[in-house]
């Protein structure tokens, strides 16, 4: 042995005794956890909760002093640590990592190092002292029939709280013992949810048990059963097409969506919607460009001045740069990002407060006067942000409430006919918020607002419209309202459509309302928030849980996502999977069935990218057994949808070349490739040329050959005759689409309830001006020149004719003469018009009608 490895032989035993001392000290641990007494067993007091009395209230009583005792336990646990590959891109080392990251998984995973999905592993790990002492007690206190303890170890087994591990079997057996013991609705819910998803292998899927427990739990008061079974009834799951009951239900939920609604402050909670689609942050389920979501007009086309693929931050730091060089709209907007927040940013009171009084400072002083020499633009500005400012102290966010203070900024607001003050003003009059109560007054006020399309003021003008009996026109403001997607609007409009009150009734159209309705109160009814915030973290299966349940409910964007995160799971050919104990296991996860389930759903609600997906699924079998004509029809579906899409018309060409699920036909696989090309002109143009290459091929070769295949044929190209005004409006319209292709920008006016969003743009393009006024001039100068040169036609023949009739009259005369007088020469020669060449002589005074462009000189 060499001199060096001799010296490294001590430090080895040294490393191997630490490791053996910490092992069997964890192991000392563990036993003494696991060999805790039971309660029941300790030596206690006669008179304490831990002996039962014989009329048997003390057992009551000592379990619920468990309950108790474990609960102070669990709150002494640390939440788990997010795992170590989940790097922050800030700063240099942070990105560093993130990237070398990113690049490792992309390499050899094919993604994080993550637990089975939606498995019970069959090796947990061992739990903490806390923690197992915590069980224990909910134990014991469960087998007293204590429900809280019951329900508690359910949630630990299914959510894994408080770093247990998942046992989904465990947790459908407390859920169920729940559920039975006393019907409780949670447990209920929870059930259904289980039987209607099979999830983690705990209970073979029973869509009529699901249908079941559902009801029982809607019965109950449970929004998401409620929500779950008016979506089944209403989609035919396992059940028959219900239109009643499924606007039963859903009108149960609207109805608990509208009170709490108006159960905040003045103006009503707000409704922030968390919902989003995950794979469209990678561009759609085809990525960038392939996908409907991001190709055609859904495309982002990326420039220097352009924002479409910077992040928030970035926009928030450059709005801040301006901001701080003077630009007030710069200040404004982002005093408007921190009012109303955003996904990926809170909301920031103070801050907004900060910039909107800066604002309003530019225009306004201390004391209320109005400054001098102040430019239209920024008294604009500062009226919007007086709005802001009352609505604020009305609400009493992020400033104790105020009535007086919020009146005095409305009244400078409205001076300038801001649309939110003059709102919030109404509802202060419509309330009695610190103002004697005027309906009359608050309708005019209402009135003003809703005229500059402010959908809150919309909705409660037609409220007091509909009050009054006046139907029609309450329907008028509810339907603008409605455009731009307030939840109250659909309410009123769905109580009108189901009892057909200036309308026709409908059920389906009602069901429809009240289901926007629902959905749109996320707050009240899922659990987006807590599976966006596990997404983020790299939990899967956290997040997987929660948008299963949103997908349950009917919400499109939860069945997308489902389907989305269960095909990404799909087995691959890892490292991992090529090291036997690092291999994963297919399971539910990869449940090409259960992915198949949620495409359908999503396809149904017309996602398009959906109707594509289930059609990849039917031609290649996964799921279910190959079905060619089934996958042509989702193709041909997804093609007729608004946007259409060119994948499903690349996919449709691609089957007619090759005679796949429908007929052979190399003329029809050309149009979809073409139809596909005309589509998406940008990112299908390589496919499309390469696979129109082959097919022209295929198709000389089948001329050349008599094949039985339609070969391709060229069409007639008809040309359109154009009369005058069809030239001019195909003009118009391909100089106003020209200008249309403008980016919206989207920090610049968030959406919020009983906002001043501007829905439009306030002035005509300039150049489309002047192209019409140019349009214009032409045309009128085209008319003088027709009229003058008719004009001077008539007075040529008018000229003509008087020559005519002197010629005439002088031949007569002639003629009567002639006996008395001498002989006149019998055969006279007609008089020869004078040659004036083809051009008038300069000095003619004809010359200036030629030179205007006239004829006949």
């Amino acid at each position: 042995m060499k001199p060096r490895l001799l010296r490294l032989v001590p430090l080895f035993f040294v490393i191997l005794s630490l490791f053996l001392s910490v092992s069997s000290t964890q192991f000392r641990g563990s036993d003494r956890a696991h060999s805790q007494r039971p309660l029941r067993d300790r030596a206690i007091q006669s008179d304490s909760w831990g002996i039962p009395d014989k009329d048997g209230g003390r057992g009551t009583r000592s379990a619920a002093l468990a309950f108790d005792e474990a609960t102070a336990l669990l709150r002494k646990i640390r939440p788990a640590s997010a795992p170590w590959w989940n790097f922050k891109k800030s700063g240099v080392l942070g990105t560093s990592a993130y990237y070398a990251k990113e690049l490792f998984f992309l390499l050899f995973m094919n993604g994080p190092p993550q637990h089975d999905l939606l498995t019970t592993d069959p090796h947990p790990k061992k739990l903490g002292h806390s923690l197992s002492q915590a069980v224990k007690l909910l134990e014991e206190a469960a087998a007293d029939k204590n429900p809280d303890a019951m329900f508690t170890l359910a949630e630990m087994n299914f959510y894994g709280n408080y770093t247990h591990p998942r046992n989904y079997s465990e947790a459908f057996r407390r859920y169920h013992e729940l559920a039975t013991l006393n019907g409780n609705a949670s447990a209920q819910y929870m059930v259904g949810f289980m039987y209607a998803t099979g999830i983690g292998g705990a209970v073979k899927q029973d869509q009529a048990r699901a249908l079941l427990y559902h009801t029982l739990a809607a019965e109950g008061g449970d929004i998401r059963s409620e929500m779950t079974v008016a979506y089944r009834y209403s989609s035919a799951i396992a059940t028959p097409r219900n239109c009643e009951d499924a606007v039963y239900y859903y009108k149960s939920v609207a109805d608990k969506a509208i009170k709490y609604t108006r159960s905040g402050p003045p103006g009503g909670h707000t409704l922030p919607r968390e919902s989003y689609r995950i794979a469209d942050e990678e561009g759609g389920i085809y990525g960038e460009g392939a996908s409907v979501s991001s190709s055609g007009p859904n495309a982002r086309h990326g420039s220097v001045v352009s924002d479409a693929y910077s992040s928030l931050d970035d926009v928030v730091e450059y709005m801040d740069l301006q901001a701080r060089k003077g630009d007030l709209r710069a200040s404004f907007n982002l005093a408007k990002l921190n009012y109303d927040g955003a996904r990926s940013s809170q909301r920031n009171l103070p801050e907004a407060k900060k910039r909107f009084l800066e604002i309003a400072r530019m225009y306004w002083t201390k004391d209320g006067k109005t400054k001098p020499n102040v430019s239209a633009s920024t008294a604009k500005l500062a009226s919007k942000a007086a709005g802001y400012l009352g609505r604020m102290f009305l609400r009493g966010e992020g400033m104790p409430q105020s009535f007086a203070i919020a009146k005095t900024w409305f009244t400078r607001g409205i001076e300038h006919g801001d649309a939110l003050s003059q709102y919030s003003m109404g509802l202060m009059y419509l309330n009695n918020l610190g103002v004697p109560k005027d309906p009359v007054k608050a309708a005019d006020f209402f009135g003003a607002a809703a005229d500059q399309d402010l959908p809150p003021a919309q909705v409660r003008l037609g409220a007091l419209f509909l009050d009054q009996g006046d139907v029609q026109t309450a329907l008028k403001y509810f339907d603008l309202a409605a455009r731009h997607g307030h939840l109250e609007a659909y309410y009123y409009l769905a109580e009108l459509t189901r009892y057909g009150v200036g309308k026709d009734k409908s059920c389906p159209v009602a069901s429809a309302y009240y289901k926007i309705v629902a959905e749109k109160a996320e707050a009240i009814s899922t659990s987006f928030p807590e599976a966006n915030d596990a997404y983020n973290d790299g939990d899967l299966e956290t997040a997987l849980v929660g948008y299963m349940m949103a997908a349950e409910q009917g919400f499109e964007v939860g069945q997308a996502n489902v389907a989305y995160l269960l095909d990404q799971a799909k087995t691959r050919v890892t490292l991992s999977s090529l090291i036997p104990f690092m291999k994963r296991k297919a399971a539910l996860a990869s449940d090409a069935f259960l992915a198949l389930i949620y495409w359908t759903r999503s396809a149904e609600q017309k996602n398009v990218d959906s109707m594509v997906k289930l059609g990849d699924y039917y031609l290649q079998g996964l799921g279910t057994s190959p079905d060619q004509e089934k996958a042509a029809a989702c193709y041909q579906a997804a093609m007729e949808e608004v946007p259409p899409s060119a994948q499903a018309m690349w996919n449709l060409g691609w089957m007619h070349e090759n005679g796949i699920g429908i007929e052979q036909d190399f003329h029809l696989a050309k149009r979809h490739y073409d139809l596909a090309l005309e589509t998406n002109p940008r990112e299908a143009y390589l496919p499309v040329v390469l696979a129109l290459y082959k097919l022209r091929f295929r198709s000389w070769w089948n001329t050349v050959t008599h094949g039985n295949v339609k070969s391709i044929q060229e069409e007639p190209v008809i040309k359109k005759d154009w009369s005058l005004s069809e030239w001019l409006a195909a003009f118009l319209e391909a100089e106003i689409a020209g200008w249309d292709n403008l980016e919206p920008d989207d920090y610049e006016e968030t959406h919020m309830p009983g906002g001043d969003d501007d829905y439009g743009y306030d002035d005509i393009d300039s150049e489309i001006l002047e192209s019409l006024v140019i349009l214009a001039l032409t045309g009128v100068l085209a008319f003088l020149v027709y009229y003058r040169g008719q004009r001077q036609r008539r007075q040529e023949e008018r000229r003509r004719q008087q020559q005519q009739q002197q010629q005439q009259q002088q031949q007569q005369q002639n003629q009567g003469q002639a006996p008395a007088g001498q002989p006149q020469q019998q055969n006279q020669q007609p008089q020869q018009p004078e040659d004036r060449g083809m051009f008038p002589h300069p000095n003619d005074p004809e010359f200036m009608n030629w030179a205007a462009g006239a004829i006949g000189h």
